[in-house]
C-alpha cells in the first residue's frame, strides 16, 4: 500500500490534453466524489460542494466562464469544486452520522457546534480560508483517486468567480475554489515536472 501511494503521488501530473473519445461513467463521477469526500475537514465539516460538468452543452458555458480553456471541452468531466461558507450552520447535520453510530455522543456534539459557532459565525474570513482549506483538500484526494483509477487531471485556478457562480447558479455561500478537468490522457502531456530539493522547503526543529 505504502508502494501504491508513492506511485500514485509521483507519477500525478497537470494533464493539458485529453482523449475525447473516452468517457467517465455517471457511476465513475460519483465515485471519484466519494473518495473526493474522504479528506479532512475542521470539526468534520465538510464544507465542500461538487459540480459535474459531464455533457457538451455545459462544457461550453464553463469554458465561455474559463477564458476558453480547450481542456474544459476535451475531458471527460470538469468538475466545479467550491467550498462553503458558515460552516457552523450545518454542522450539526454533518455530524449526525458520527453521533448515531456512537463515535461521537451528544455531549461532545454539543461541544464541537457551540466552538465552531463561536469561532466561525462572526468571522467572514476565517470562514473563507476554511472554505478554501477545505475545498482544496478534497481536490487533492480526488485527483489521486482519478489516478489511482487510471485517469489524469488537470486542476485550473483561471476562471471568472462570478461567471461560474452565475452560469452555475450557486449560491452566495458557495466559493468556487478550482475547477479540475478529469479524463484519459492524449498525446502531449508533460511529465510532472520537477520539484525543489527537500531541504530548500523543510526545516526540522
Amino acid at each position: 500500500m505504502k508502494q501504491a501511494i508513492t506511485n500514485l503521488i509521483e507519477q500525478r501530473i497537470s494533464a493539458n490534453q485529453f482523449d475525447t473519445t473516452k468517457k467517465i461513467s455517471v457511476s465513475e463521477i460519483q465515485e471519484l466524489v466519494r473518495l473526493a469526500t474522504r479528506a479532512p475537514s475542521a470539526f468534520n465539516f465538510q464544507n465542500w460542494k461538487f459540480i459535474a460538468v459531464h455533457t457538451a452543452e455545459a462544457k461550453e458555458r464553463l469554458k465561455a466562464v474559463a477564458y476558453g480553456q480547450q481542456k474544459i471541452a476535451d475531458a471527460s468531466v470538469t468538475f466545479i469544486i467550491c467550498g462553503t461558507l458558515a460552516p457552523h450552520q450545518s454542522l450539526s447535520r454533518a455530524l449526525q452520522p458520527s453521533l448515531k453510530t456512537g463515535l461521537l455522543d451528544q455531549a461532545m456534539h454539543d461541544s464541537w457546534v457551540a466552538m465552531a459557532t463561536a469561532g466561525y459565525a462572526e468571522n467572514p474570513q476565517r470562514q473563507r480560508d476554511e472554505a478554501i482549506r477545505s475545498a482544496s483538500m478534497a481536490t487533492m484526494n480526488l485527483m489521486l483517486a482519478a489516478q489511482g483509477m487510471g485517469m489524469i487531471s488537470g486542476p485550473m485556478i483561471g476562471f471568472d468567480p462570478a461567471g461560474v457562480a452565475k452560469e452555475f447558479n450557486l449560491t452566495d455561500n458557495d466559493v468556487p475554489a478550482m475547477l479540475l478537468a478529469v479524463g484519459y490522457p492524449a498525446p502531449g502531456n508533460w511529465p510532472q515536472k520537477p520539484r525543489l530539493p527537500v531541504d530548500q522547503v523543510l526545516s526540522i526543529v
